[in-house]
């Protein structure tokens, strides 16, 4: 090919030069020639691209098929069923309820409801009028030992930074929080003005790099904590060890995105990546955080405190529940994120082979909190892939109290799944920084259309629970849900994932044998 391209250009250089002879005005068709010859011979002559050496010129069209690839498959390729994370029946589905077009389908499932996984909810022939149903359920969250307990919506923004979100973005997620009556998750980039700007309810999540209230070297300031948290618009406080996306990792922020007032929000320097730490330095043990959340509650003055967790080792977990029975001290909520979760960059390992899937974990979570007799306390919160109100259900039958979701609101903005989230070149303005960008998302237009989705979405749920005979959440049990098992079995999520006896995690001979060598390495000295 390099010796057919150089033929190519003096052939192509002499009939140009023939075609002047009879027309001078042919030599402006050097303008295109010589610049594409000199790439070609430029590419001949470079080391680092083997097909741009062995192509010349030509070899370029493979990087710029490349680069389209995912919109050429997501637009002319994929099935409505085969899109990934989300397919084109559940993108279109919020793009639909966000602008209040007709969500309805004709002519029956295009499901195979004989595939193993295929589930279903076990309606009721003593089905609930909708007219009977109430489109805006409350859940009370808050301990005995919290002070201001928060009546959080079935339904809210999930936790994105503002960093990675933009500006206009996270303003539009607020605002719609407003309009809606849910809460906004700050993620853990810290509580920026724009999290505040429109009055929303807002769960201020603190990561390991305690952004918005650490000191220089990177460790907790109190001092900054609570100066922030008694803000009237922050509800509830989250501690977060780990999220869906990278659990055990660390938030990552490309240094591209690092703008002069991110950094003046996080408190940091720019100029960098900014990088959580995998793992908190304000307490190294269970009895530490017993001792970080009193903390937490006291400067807070009383707010709902809770902790965000992708469920890993499970002796870990269950440390963290002998600790809450030793001290007699509580979290109000637990946040179970799924292995499936993650909106912005993570390490492909990590994304598809590290965390607990989030049905198996909210199960485990939930038993584990009944098991220690504390469940009552504690209410669970769950995030991973949560955009239709049959993934409510599925999560409230599980264990789940309320749901919470992040690319189920990016597709409220406008997010297409361009899958650029982590290279500041959003096309849509959502995950970018980039002002050029950031302009066409108007948050104006797009906070309505987040508010309409959450409302439909919550009474796509309450619809559903009606048909089961379900007045409210706090109803739905494991009983409701069934999932075929294999070609011919099928079970409900209560066979499936059948529940612990309240207080058997209490004393080692009442614990299952399944839990007993979890149970028996848990310690509240150490994780």
């Amino acid at each position: 090919m390099r010796k057919v391209f150089l033929v190519v250009s003096f052939t192509l250089l002499c009939i140009v030069g023939w075609m002047s002879t009879i027309n001078i005005k042919s030599l402006y068709l050097l303008l295109i020639l010589l610049p594409l010859i000199g790439l070609g011979l430029f590419d001949m002559f470079q080391s680092k691209r083997t097909i741009r050496r062995n192509f010349p010129l030509l070899g370029r069209m493979r990087y710029l098929l490349e680069s389209i690839g995912p919109e050429i498959r997501q637009y002319f390729i994929e099935t409505d069923l085969e899109g990934k994370p989300f397919n084109r029946l559940e993108r279109n589905l919020v793009y639909q309820r966000s602008k209040k077009e007709m969500d309805s389908y004709p002519f029956g499932t295009q499901l195979d409801l004989y595939e193993v996984g295929y589930q279903w909810i076990n309606h009721s022939i003593k089905a609930i009028p909708f007219s009977h149903v109430d489109l805006h359920p409350r859940v009370k969250i808050g301990s005995s030992q919290c002070e201001k307990p928060y009546e959080a919506s079935l339904y809210n923004i999930s936790a994105m930074s503002y960093g990675s979100l933009s500006k206009n973005a996270i303003l539009a997620l607020n605002s719609g929080a407003k309009q809606g009556g849910f809460y906004h998750n700050t993620g853990e980039g810290g509580l920026s003005p724009y999290h505040l700007q429109f009055g929303a309810d807002v769960v201020w999540n603190i990561g390991t790099g305690y952004f918005s209230c650490r000191n220089e070297d990177g460790t907790f300031n109190f001092d900054e904590y609570s100066k922030r948290a008694q803000y009237e618009q922050v509800k509830m406080v989250e501690i977060k060890f780990s999220q869906g996306a990278k659990p055990g990792h660390g938030g990552i922020l490309p240094k591209e995105k690092v703008t002069d007032e991110i950094a003046e929000i996080r408190l940091v320097t720019k100029g960098h990546d900014i990088i959580s730490p995998p793992s908190h330095s304000a307490f190294k043990n269970p009895l530490e955080l017993m001792d970080f959340i009193k903390l937490l509650r006291k400067g807070s003055g009383g707010k709902p405190i809770g902790m965000k967790i992708c469920i890993g080792n499970k002796s870990e977990f269950i440390s963290i529940c002998k600790a809450m029975v030793a001290t007699k001290t509580y979290f109000d909520f637990i946040t179970v994120d799924g292995g499936e979760g993650g909106t912005g960059a993570a390490p492909i390992e990590y994304s598809d082979h590290v965390g607990m899937p989030l049905r198996d974990a909210l199960a485990f979570v939930y038993d584990c909190l009944n098991g220690f007799g504390i469940k009552d306390q504690i209410k669970i919160i769950c995030s991973g892939k949560i955009v239709t109100g049959f993934d409510i259900i599925k999560t409230l039958a599980t264990g789940a109290d309320l749901c919470n979701s992040a690319r189920g609101m990016m597709f409220a903005l406008g997010c297409i799944q361009a899958l650029e989230c982590h290279a500041n070149t959003c096309p849509t303005g959502v995950a970018t920084q980039d002002p050029k960008l950031v302009k066409g998302l108007v948050p104006e237009q797009k906070s309505v259309r987040v508010a309409r989705f959450q409302f439909e979405t919550v009474k796509s749920a309450m619809d559903l629970m009606a048909s089961a005979g379900i007045a409210h959440p706090d109803e739905v049990d494991r009983h409701v849900v069934s999932m075929r098992v294999d070609r011919t079995t099928i079970q409900t999520f209560a066979e499936t994932y059948p529940e612990l006896e309240k207080g058997c995690l209490l004393d080692e001979d009442t614990v299952p044998k399944k839990l007993k060598p979890f149970w028996k390495k848990a310690t509240v000295e150490s994780f």
